[in-house]
């Protein structure tokens, strides 16, 4: 068993195609949801959609910093946050700021990664709990923490499950660029 976080949800999928494809796949699963089914919760004290995009947009800020720190400094040491804590201020947050945030800095980052050399790649950071991973490492724990939450959302938005293939990922930016996900137009404003 690995004790990379989300390992097994990653499994063979490429982890730059699955951040890629994120944003696009949110939007998908968005579209359509009245105000009501964004803020219905599944059951008591769970997130609903609008503060799982928060969150993933609260989770894009760590990223970015641990992604960051793995690249600038020698043994550099990931700081751990409490999802609960961070997550207390969601109510402030609109569907439209939580998505704008996340989307923003999602290619911020993906730009980021892709611009990493193979020995960029390599370099160390330490998790307090997990011991030492890689930059790499940093970046298949987002791509699996994506999918998690996209197979959530998936299943409170009533939607059928996707899998990250070139052709969905080509379809879904066609049709967001086409112009079909009227919420998307709404959110991106």
């Amino acid at each position: 068993m690995s004790k990379v976080p989300y390992a097994e949800t990653l499994a063979s999928h490429d982890p730059r195609k699955v951040i890629a494809a994120t944003p696009e796949r949110l939007i998908e699963l968005l579209d359509g949801l009245s105000d009501e089914q964004m803020e219905a919760r599944p059951t008591p004290g769970k997130w609903n959609l609008r503060e799982t995009i928060a969150h993933l947009a609260d989770c894009e800020i760590a990223w970015s910093w641990r992604l960051r720190q793995a690249y600038a400094l020698p043994h550099a040491v990931m700081e751990p946050f409490e999802q609960d804590d961070w997550a207390r201020s969601y109510s402030a947050y609109s569907l439209a700021e939580a998505i704008g945030c996340f989307k923003a800095l999602r290619k911020w980052n993906v730009a980021f990664i892709g611009a990493l050399t193979p020995a960029d790649r390599a370099k160390a950071i330490t998790h307090p709990h997990a011991g030492e991973q890689t930059l790499w490492t940093v970046v298949e724990i987002m791509a699996g923490h994506d999918l998690h939450h996209l197979a959530a959302l998936e299943k409170l938005s009533k939607r059928p499950p996707a899998t990250v293939r070139r052709h969905q990922v080509r379809t879904l930016t066609q049709g967001y660029r086409e112009g079909r996900t009227r919420r998307a137009e709404k959110l991106l404003a």
